[in-house]
């Protein structure tokens, strides 16, 4: 029995345990979709609990607990991480700038005008999926890069948040908003008066969730403008709270309750929705972000990551995974039915893809050492590794 503890305790610490379980999740989704369960499945998912079904709390209030998360992780990049500076900061963002804006291009280009509502959903990177991945290549993926495919992963994060807020609101209750304006003052106040307790914190941010939920606009951005308010020190505290439930159970419970989709349905990948959606992020993500790497290497803009240019590539294609966030995001540009299932079968066989072709390419470019690995050019310098969680 010690030795099973031992080795539970040893997968959940180790960077893959996240993407691992997501993966495990969303499949165990697909087959429960494709069985005699699958009525079962869906009458569960639509059961009303109170004011949601049990679908609407997983996507509107958990996944609010994993916004928060992403708040915290975007303030700590941002103001001691790997966004503190301009000369650190210059190349995820071009990469991840890029890398939302060529597929959501690719997107518009296939999906033509019927279905433009749903641009953003090969904009973002799955960051549990991609690093855990990269976790699972071990050696086989330089320590470089798998800092820059977080700090892009990050970065996409920071403009899928906007996308939400901007994009994807509905009629606003302006009532409502202002209520959570004074909410998020009440809360910077508290940080102003160096209150570092955290349950007042926590407290605010329920009855900020209630009124951005009342408000019209999608209330997982609650958790990201808490976040912002929360205090560092209480925030890191708050963080490493945070990440086990969300690796563990939040985000697997998302890719239970949306993963699932009929595979009679993959017949209809050829349809323009999931053909837009799938090309989006497998080819619209490689090309926006290694293309931006590379000629913003060649124009002196930025040095190049400490690794081979294959191996650049790879980790471009590993960023067209991007699972959880595009079915968030598909989850809000198109009603429950039938093109919420056709966004499905494009998100999952855009990232599946990118998930295969990345991981090869990274195998086969990669030495069993990273020491062995081609030095950069003179303009490049290498970058220092961190423990990043997924």
């Amino acid at each position: 029995m010690s030795r099973i503890a031992a080795a539970t305790r040893a997968f959940i610490a180790s960077e893959a345990a996240g993407g691992v379980v997501l993966m495990a999740a969303s499949a165990l989704a697909l087959v429960v979709a494709n069985s005699p369960l699958a009525g079962g499945y869906a009458h569960l998912l639509h059961m009303g609990l109170g004011p949601l079904s049990l679908h609407g709390w997983i996507n509107d209030a958990l996944m609010a607990v994993f916004f928060l998360l992403v708040g915290l992780e975007i303030k700590a990049e941002v103001v001691e991480g790997q966004l503190s500076s301009w000369s650190q900061r210059t190349l995820p963002v071009i990469a991840a700038a890029s890398g939302m804006a060529v597929p959501a291009i690719v997107y518009l280009a296939v999906a033509g005008g019927g279905f433009a509502r749903g641009w953003a959903i090969p904009a973002a990177t799955d960051i549990a999926f991609a690093m855990g991945l990269m976790a699972l290549l071990g050696r086989h993926a330089p320590a470089s890069l798998k800092l820059l495919l977080t700090t892009i992963a990050v970065v996409d994060d920071m403009g899928a948040v906007a996308i939400i807020a901007l994009a994807y609101t509905a009629k606003l209750d302006l009532l409502a908003l202002a209520g959570a304006g004074v909410v998020l003052a009440a809360m910077l106040a508290c940080n102003r008066m160096r209150v570092t307790w955290l349950w007042p914190y926590l407290a605010l941010a329920v009855l900020l969730w209630l009124c951005v939920f009342a408000s019209g606009v999608h209330a997982t951005i609650a958790g990201v403008a808490a976040a912002l308010a929360i205090p560092r020190a209480a925030g890191l505290k708050l963080e490493h709270a945070l990440n086990p439930w969300v690796a563990f159970a939040i985000v697997p419970l998302f890719g239970l309750a949306n993963a699932g989709v009929a595979l009679p349905g993959w017949q209809a990948l050829l349809a323009p929705l999931p053909l837009a959606v799938a090309l989006g992020l497998f080819l619209g993500k490689q090309v926006g972000v290694f293309g931006s790497i590379w000629l913003a290497v060649k124009a002196g803009i930025a040095p190049r990551p400490h690794a081979r240019w294959g191996q650049i590539y790879g980790m471009a294609l590993l960023a067209g995974i991007g699972f959880t966030m595009s079915l968030f995001i598909g989850g809000l540009a198109f009603p429950p039915g039938p093109l919420t299932d056709q966004v499905k079968i494009g998100v999952l066989a855009g990232s599946v893809l990118s998930a295969l072709l990345g991981y090869f390419v990274l195998r086969s470019t990669s030495t069993a050492t990273t020491s062995t690995a081609n030095p950069p050019s003179e303009s490049s310098a290498p970058t220092q590794p961190v423990d990043v969680q997924p």
